[in-house]
């Protein structure tokens, strides 16, 4: 099925039964998602001096249904199913971060051939949940990565010094890192000091903060062999990226400022030694214009390499 491009906050492709068939096979072929996966074509792998975008599609699953000012953008799954179709399209996409719905989604559709892989293990620590902090894993296991021919696992560390559950977090992270390890597959991880306010959990996006909570997450595991970084693109990067020796790709989260605004502090990000690529979702597939297909080929030519994609 080819997709007309989205042109404004409501999909062109009105056809209310355009996704019918996932239904369907769910019902009738459920192997026919782990059928999919097996007959997938590999990324032909991450290489030091090529940046890699992905796009995430993970935040459904903690309830993050808002993007801007609209508390359920993402909530309609037709929608979000096009407009991820639409930036997988462009060559110089990479892959995909998605909880195991959407992913089962996308490689029933065949859309990511070629693509890397990255399946989120922690959705527990659900947005405005009483315990928010306790961020269990109730996502993608390391084996089931594995079995699914996937590139890695993310993991979302949130470290609230004043919450007894950061402990319980730490250590599932780090049991996480290590089951990935030992199946060769990579450990994204994405840390943030957090605090509570007003019953609400916010992260400290201060420079000294971000570098902390990369200090401690970088020691999480018995090894860090497979680790990556995946941080925020704040004030002071120069300083942020000289505290880690890990691959690291930047997150998009929902930025305030104009979309050239925070396109530009992407660019000059992605040139600090260290930075692998891009790992955004909402500010892409959701932009204020409603053109997904500019917004995702406007990151992409931010990025080095984009040009260099293997067919």
């Amino acid at each position: 099925m080819t997709l007309t491009p989205i042109a404004s906050n409501h999909a062109l492709n009105d056809d209310s039964r355009r996704y019918e068939h996932l239904s369907t096979i769910r019902l009738e072929d459920p192997e026919a998602v782990a059928r999919a996966a097996k007959a997938r074509r590999r990324h032909p792998g991450v290489k030091a001096g090529r940046q890699n975008f992905i796009v995430a599609a993970d935040h459904p699953a903690r309830g993050a249904l808002a993007v801007g000012n609209d508390p359920v953008a993402m909530a309609d799954r037709r929608q979000l199913l096009d407009r991820l179709q639409i930036a997988l399209a462009n060559p110089a996409v990479d892959g995909i971060l998605a909880s195991p719905d959407i992913m089962d989604d996308l490689l029933l559709l065949g859309a990511l051939d070629g693509k890397l892989v990255f399946g989120s293990m922690n959705r527990g620590g659900l947005s405005g949940l009483v315990n928010e902090i306790d961020d269990r894993f109730t996502g993608h296991t390391a084996a089931a990565l594995e079995a699914l021919g996937a590139d890695g696992g993310k993991m979302l560390t949130r470290i609230c010094l004043g919450d007894p559950d950061t402990v319980a977090t730490l250590e599932a992270t780090a049991k996480a890192i290590d089951s990935l390890a030992e199946r060769r597959l990579i450990a994204m991880v994405e840390p943030f000091l957090s605090v509570r306010e007003n019953g609400r959990v916010r992260n400290d996006l201060s420079t000294n903060a971000v570098i902390k909570s990369i200090a401690i997450a970088e020691g999480l595991g018995s090894t860090s062999a497979y680790t990556w970084m995946k941080l925020p693109v704040v004030a002071e990067m120069e300083r942020v990226m000289a505290a880690t020796t890990m691959p690291t790709v930047l997150l998009g989260g929902d930025p305030e400022g104009t979309q050239d605004e925070v396109f530009a502090s992407w660019q000059a990000a992605l040139a600090l030694p260290g930075v692998q690529g891009l790992t955004v979702g909402r500010t892409l597939l959701y932009p204020a214009d409603g053109d997904v297909a500019g917004a995702v080929a406007t990151a992409a030519s931010l990025l080095n390499h984009t040009a260099e994609v293997s067919e």
